[in-house]
Order: C-alpha cells, then sequence, then structure tokens
C-alpha cells in the first residue's frame, strides 16, 4: 500500500483536486441552474428592454428649443434607462441566492460543494458575466437611440451637441461604466441575500439604498450634507460614472463614485460570505 493510501489521501477518479478544479465544478454547476430554470433569462431580457426602452422614452420627451441654452448632458440622458434597469438586476441578484434558501436548495447545494466561500464565488462570477451581457445590449440601445432621436430634437452640432458615438471618449467612459454600474448592483444585491436570506426582505433593502437616498438628498437644504449623500449613496455615487459634461460640478468624479459602489458590494458580499460559512443552511 502507498503512503498516500495509508494516509487516507487516495484521490478517487475525477474527483475535483484543489481549489481551482472546486471553483470549475461550482462554476458549471451555477450555470447549469441558470440555463435550467427560466426566471433568470427573462430577468435579464427584461434588465436590457427596460433600460432601452426608458431611455427612449426619456429621450423622446426631452427638446431643446431653438434660442433657449440647453444644461442637459446628453449622454447621461441617454444612459437614464439604466435607472430602471437596475431593479431588475437587483431582482436578480437577489434571486440568485434566495431561491435556493426558500425552496430548501442550498442544503443540497452546500453538501454537494462543502466549500462555501466557492459556492458564492461561483454565483459571483456567473451573475456578473450574464448582468454585463444583457447590460451591454441595454446600454448600447440606449446610447444608439440617442444618437438617433436627439439630434431631431435641438441637440446638433452647431449647438454643441455632438452626435453620441462611442468613439468619443466621455461617452465611451459612461457606456463601459454603466455596465459596470450594473454588475455592481447584481453583486450588492447578491450580498445582501446571503445577509439576510429572504428574496422579500432583501431586495427592499437594495431597492430602499438604491432609490431612497437621492429622495432624502432632494430634501436636504444644507449643501454640504447634500454633496455627502451624493458621494457616498450607492446610486448617486455610481451613476456619476455616466456625465459626460461638467465634470467638475459633480460632488464626485466619475470613477470614484463607482468605486464607492464597487466599495458596498465589497462589504455587502464579505459580510454575506461570512454569515454564509458561520450560519447552518
Amino acid at each position: 500500500m502507498s503512503q498516500a493510501a495509508a494516509a487516507g489521501q487516495v484521490r478517487l477518479p475525477g474527483r475535483p483536486a484543489g481549489a481551482l478544479a472546486g471553483l470549475r465544478a461550482c462554476l458549471r454547476a451555477e450555470w447549469t441552474k441558470t440555463r435550467t430554470v427560466a426566471g433568470p433569462a427573462w430577468l435579464l431580457a427584461a434588465t436590457a428592454g427596460m433600460t432601452v426602452a426608458v431611455s427612449v422614452a426619456v429621450i423622446a420627451a426631452v427638446r431643446c428649443p431653438a434660442g433657449m441654452a440647453c444644461p442637459v448632458d446628453p449622454g447621461r440622458l441617454s444612459l437614464t434607462g439604466v435607472q430602471l434597469g437596475q431593479a431588475m438586476v437587483a431582482i436578480l441578484g437577489v434571486l440568485t441566492i434566495s431561491s435556493e434558501y426558500s425552496t430548501g436548495m442550498m442544503r443540497t447545494t452546500l453538501t454537494a460543494m462543502p466549500r462555501r466561500s466557492l459556492v458564492l464565488a461561483a454565483k459571483a462570477a456567473v451573475l456578473t458575466g450574464e448582468v454585463i451581457m444583457a447590460a451591454a445590449v441595454g446600454v448600447l440601445g440606449s446610447v444608439l437611440a440617442g444618437r438617433l432621436i436627439m439630434p431631431g430634437h435641438g441637440f446638433t452640432a452647431a449647438r454643441g451637441f455632438a452626435p453620441l458615438s462611442l468613439a468619443s471618449g466621455p461617452v465611451l467612459r459612461a457606456a463601459c461604466g454603466s455596465v459596470l454600474y450594473l454588475a455592481l448592483i447584481a453583486l450588492l444585491s447578491l450580498g445582501i441575500a446571503a445577509l439576510v436570506r429572504d428574496a422579500a426582505t432583501a431586495t427592499g433593502i437594495v431597492l430602499g439604498l438604491l432609490y431612497l437616498a437621492p429622495v432624502a438628498a432632494g430634501f436636504i437644504t444644507n449643501h454640504h450634507w447634500h454633496n455627502r449623500v451624493q458621494r457616498y449613496s450607492p446610486m448617486p455615487a455610481g451613476l456619476a460614472i455616466q456625465a459626460t459634461r461638467h465634470l467638475a460640478s459633480l460632488p464626485i468624479t466619475p470613477w470614484g463614485g463607482l468605486g464607492v459602489l464597487a466599495a458596498w458590494a465589497a462589504a455587502a458580499l464579505l459580510a454575506g460570505g461570512l454569515l454564509l460559512r458561520l450560519r447552518d443552511a
């Protein structure tokens, strides 16, 4: 008998060995779950569809009358639909883990894959990939809508509004940043769902974090505290990445704002991962 066998360390054929093999197995399992359930596909389609639809509706409603100054950021305006599309992303992020808790499937998942940190990492990786693809479709559709519609509403090159194009650095940054923004919203939602487990509670917390801060900021008359809310709240800070004009007037820089959202998402995932390891399934 070999020394490995004597020590009880014989590896069975096909058995994953090491963290990398374990992560690959987790990724395959999570991808299989996503492919075989209809819910994620519908939510991803809704994310792309609602992002474009809301952007088109807002673009079509805004005009720049002749002879009047228009303090409008065309790039940001064309990406308005992200503010509603993120709700679908948040629900998808929450259901990625809370649906398994509600059905009891999480016990099976953790029995098959005992390394809980790898399970959460695999869920985060698959979720991020899905959201990036859907977000890219929604964002590109929104930018295209802005390019086609806005010139007919008075936003012309003669008045200082160049047609929207991804060849423009600020527009490219706003578009790519919006895709990253939605991916970070998904990770934030996943982390919060891992913390509280219940889908309704987690969804309420995420949507509250996203939408209540801008409302609260509207009631704050003190300029200093108004800016602080805008700088450190997930949605106002993260959406600063969409600005293509008047950057000096922003409470936070575009990439700095996205960094704030990334910190929120990382904190939620770390806390959720810790409780996932400490609590029973």
